[in-house]
């Protein structure tokens, strides 16, 4: 099959007058990405990057960065983008594993880079890239669908961060199949206010928009204020579930506001009931839900038309074979509860030297392991009931945080909540539930009237409510966190 690179091109030689990106008052055309993309690969050739080496690359968002991402690939090298908060320790690690060949940074991590990698990694910015590009463009490098386009380390909340690599297939397949689903067209105008470092914003946004012919709107960082703003010249919008809150608790967000946007989709991290309910009254628009992780791309997504059910991520997506099974890879019956595994043109290649673990994550028949747990209900939607690592079983019944959460959701005086287990001396674990609050909560009356509609061993042990939950880059609350905080609450 065509590269990635190559499924780009189409998009120049098709659209090369449109305009491909809004940012920062300039009009990018999809010819002018082309042509500097050309340039830059031409350049980072001259600096020893060559068709499967990796390049780092931790730069703000930018229309030069998406250049970037395009040159990487032009060369026919591996595209390894990192969040901008990470530690040095953090980036050693990733040099150290990668062992790219150029680091691509902020001015100010220049030394850094310098420092971390030593004489085997150049180091460059941004910053004058772009000035007296060549004027000839180094031929697009041939690549198969099997190669690796990209490298996207896990968050690592167990052990090491993995580096999943994504091959041009994965990357192509997912892309289009999704502007099929999603009816992207190049009359779409997408609010882009993701970050790109991230499969969300650099994969699915990205590509569904450029593989059509549609125009970003760039914003550098999510605003509810500019997002409205741009609603009446935008018809489509990505978010993660932090969006439509925000969105919700601004005033001028109304149905006027979004009266020319025909899609909101959702991901990354799991949208209530209560906001998916919340936003259609608001606006008339159902959010659009859908599933997928870094190693997968998209998995599953609600209906274009059809039923957008409020805490379900729909069915799978075309080409992608999902099913329930049990710790040994059985397959269950329908609507019970077991691990979601999957298969597809989607599924990544592995974790980047890493052979036992990736061996580990594959069932025999080729189903990875997503490590997420859900059911398959009787209209063969899927419902996520959280990770596996987050079961928790108290005297020795399984609790899934999902099903306590969705009842603490329901309620005005809880803004938010995250159900964790934490080692308790006599239930082996102990239920506990973390709440941001809506105004005034009384967390004992919180317990008391959860006992009408839960089981007694699934009513949270306690009631916590704290100001911030803690997060990662892409608004995901973690868990993690939650349970080193509360490790100790009923063991000292």
């Amino acid at each position: 099959m065509a590269s990635l690179y190559d499924r780009f091109a189409r998009s120049f030689a098709r659209f090369g007058d449109r305009t491909a990106i809004e940012a920062d008052g300039r009009n990018w055309t999809y010819a002018e990405l082309e042509s500097a993309a050309g340039g830059l690969a031409s350049r980072l050739q001259a600096k020893g990057v060559r068709a499967g080496e990796r390049v780092l690359v931790q730069t703000d968002k930018s229309v030069e960065t998406v250049v970037l991402y395009l040159a990487t690939l032009r060369c026919g090298a591996i595209y390894l983008p990192l969040n901008n908060d990470y530690t040095e320790s953090e980036l050693a690690y990733f040099v150290s594993d990668a062992g790219p060949v150029l680091a691509v940074c902020r001015e100010g991590s220049r030394d850094l880079f310098a420092r971390i990698g030593g004489s085997d990694l150049a180091v460059t910015t941004l910053e004058g890239q772009f000035e007296s590009l060549p004027e000839t463009a180094v031929d697009p490098v041939s690549r198969n669908g099997d190669d690796i386009a990209a490298i996207l380390y896990t968050s690592g909340t167990t052990g090491k961060p993995k580096g999943a690599m994504l091959t041009h297939r994965n990357l192509v397949s997912n892309g289009e199949m999704l502007v099929d689903f999603w009816r992207f067209t190049a009359d779409d105008r997408l609010i882009h206010a993701l970050p790109i470092f991230h499969v969300h914003g650099l994969f699915v946004a990205l590509h569904c928009a450029l593989f059509s012919g549609a125009t970003v709107i760039f914003q550098a960082r999510f605003d509810a204020r500019a997002a409205i703003d741009a609603m009446p010249d935008a018809t489509v919008m990505m978010g993660v579930p932090t969006f439509y809150i925000r969105l919700l608790a601004e005033d001028g967000f109304t149905a006027e506001a979004a009266r020319n946007m025909r899609l909101f989709i959702s991901g990354s991290a799991p949208l209530s009931a209560d906001i998916h309910r919340a936003f259609e009254a608001r606006t008339a628009h159902r959010v659009l839900e859908r599933y997928g992780m870094t190693e997968t791309g998209m998995l599953c997504s609600n209906p274009y038309d059809g039923a957008r059910k409020a805490g379900f991520v729909g069915p799978p997506l075309p080409g992608v074979d999902l099913r329930i099974a049990d710790g040994e890879g059985q397959p269950l019956p329908q609507g019970e509860v077991g691990i979601v595994e999957v298969k597809g043109p989607n599924v990544f290649a592995g974790y980047w030297k890493m052979p036992e673990k990736t061996a580990a994550e594959f069932r025999d028949d080729g189903f990875f392991i997503t490590g997420d747990m859900g059911l398959i209900d009787a209209d063969g939607y899927v419902q996520l009931v959280g990770r596996e690592k987050d079961l928790i079983i108290t005297g020795g019944l399984n609790v899934y945080p999902a099903e306590v959460e969705a009842l603490l959701d329901d309620r005005d005086d809880v803004a938010e909540a995250a159900v964790i287990g934490v080692p308790h001396p006599d239930f082996g674990e102990a239920v506990v539930a973390v709440l941001r609050a809506n105004g005034e909560i009384d967390a004992d009356a919180v317990r008391e009237e959860m006992k009408r509609d839960l089981a007694g061993f699934k009513v949270p042990k306690t009631v916590i409510v704290i100001d911030e939950m803690p997060r990662n880059t892409m608004g995901k609350i973690q868990k993690k966190a939650l349970r080193e905080r509360y490790a100790s609450l009923f063991t000292d």
